[in-house]
């Protein structure tokens, strides 16, 4: 409860003994015979705790509510790795796919260079074959010097 008054925001003074700078110990301070107490009455109240049927129900249900929880808890770590292991397995089938079109691709890109390669091979060969043959047809016995 709050203090109201004169010295409400000041802290409360310890009791002190006259002739003494000290404070002056509290009654009921704890001793033997008061811990002593304690240890009864918590030993009375785990005596009537354990003779108590709503105790051992709350026992009861907390362990199925563990139990549960960890089972559950199983469950989804299964669950999770599931789906790990699926978005893995999908990944890996994406990757191969786009690794079998690009193959695909440069197979194409080569069969197309390869092609090119003949068509100049037989055009240079063409070529190499008139320059060798003489003057075009037709124009035989002709000359060309004036």
């Amino acid at each position: 409860m709050a203090r109201s008054g004169q010295g409400a925001g000041e802290p409360p003074q310890a009791i002190v003994a006259e002739g003494s700078s000290s404070p002056a110990p509290r009654p009921g301070a704890s001793g033997l015979h008061t811990k002593t107490a304690w240890w009864l009455v918590g030993l009375g109240l785990v005596g009537h705790m354990l003779r108590s049927p709503r105790f051992y129900e709350t026992v009861a249900v907390t362990a199925i509510a563990v139990g549960s929880l960890r089972q559950i808890g199983q469950q989804n770590q299964a669950s999770t790795t599931a789906r790990l292991a699926a978005w893995n397995q999908r990944e890996m089938q994406r990757l191969e796919r786009k690794a079998k079109r690009e193959v695909e691709r440069l197979e194409r890109k080569a069969q197309r260079l390869e092609r090119k390669a003949q068509r100049q091979a037989r055009a240079v060969k063409g070529a190499a074959e008139m320059a060798l043959s003489g003057p075009p047809r037709g124009l035989a016995g002709t000359s060309y010097e004036t």
